[in-house]
């Protein structure tokens, strides 16, 4: 069993050394698509049946209408741009950052991380995993929200179990992030609004501060996941060589157990 209290300490020791370095991280992991964030927004209209009639015939009689197509059609081309950025581009660069974040977690040498992500095998098992990792999430959320926020949270270790092992492969990958959270999805949710005060007092230094909150968080989620993937080992839902931890060295062991104990 794992407490908010443990993991958030063990994160804070993590940063003494690194926060700089992870700050820059984590900007790359929100700007990647990978961050946890909400929007909100609201539409105003009138009823004034004068106003629309007034409104009306100018519509109709500008260039507006016959450059609706195109509109459109640029309005699709930049959000298949955008879509195709958070995929080929934002995926890897989520992976690659948790990596790092995992690494320096159980201090080992955490250089390199983004350009593991793009190696060439690598970045083929990253793509086809996140991808279907987004379709059944927004399948769920077709369905009700609820279900489709309970998934997220289901799905939430994939990024870091393809940080351990890039090719295990999609089914496996998102299987065993199943495996891992079960039984902890309002746990992690509660771990989750323990940053909100944080987040508050970010937001009122011009949200700026915000900014500086974000290390803190991706410490603490990366020492959850490894805290989650002790449980998966010892359960037998995955093996050593599933994520290739077997290639681990004793200094690597060593190293990680003295960080815990700090």
């Amino acid at each position: 069993m794992w407490t908010r209290k443990e993991l958030k300490e063990r994160a804070k020791a993590v940063l003494r050394n690194i926060y700089w370095k992870a700050f820059w991280i984590s900007i790359v992991i929100v700007l990647a698509g990978g961050g946890s964030s909400g929007s909100g927004g609201g539409q105003g209209g009138s009823n004034n049946r004068d106003s629309i009639n007034l409104i009306t015939p100018d519509i109709a009689n500008s260039n507006i209408l016959p450059n609706i197509p195109f509109i459109i059609s640029t309005a699709i081309g930049i959000g298949l741009f955008i879509i195709a950025l958070r995929v080929f581009l934002g995926y890897p660069l989520e992976v690659g950052g948790r990596r790092y974040f995992v690494q320096s977690a159980e201090y080992n040498d955490n250089k390199g991380c983004f350009r593991f992500a793009f190696d060439g095998q690598n970045y083929k098992g990253i793509i086809p995993t996140m991808l279907l990792r987004a379709a059944q999430n927004f399948l769920w959320y077709l369905l009700l929200i609820i279900p489709g926020i309970v998934k997220a949270y289901a799905y939430r270790m994939v990024p870091y179990i393809l940080a351990d092992n890039p090719n295990i492969g999609a089914k496996k990958a998102i299987k065993l992030s199943n495996k891992m959270t079960e039984g902890h999805k309002f746990d992690i949710f509660v771990l989750d609004l323990s940053f909100i005060g944080w987040y508050f007092l970010g937001a009122l230094a011009l949200g700026v501060g915000i900014l500086f909150v974000m290390p803190y968080e991706n410490a603490t989620n990366a020492e959850l996941y490894l805290v989650l993937r002790k449980n998966a080992l010892e359960y037998n839902y995955c093996s050593d060589e599933d994520l290739l931890l077997n290639h681990r060295t004793q200094d690597e062991n060593k190293n990680l157990d003295e960080g815990l104990l700090e």
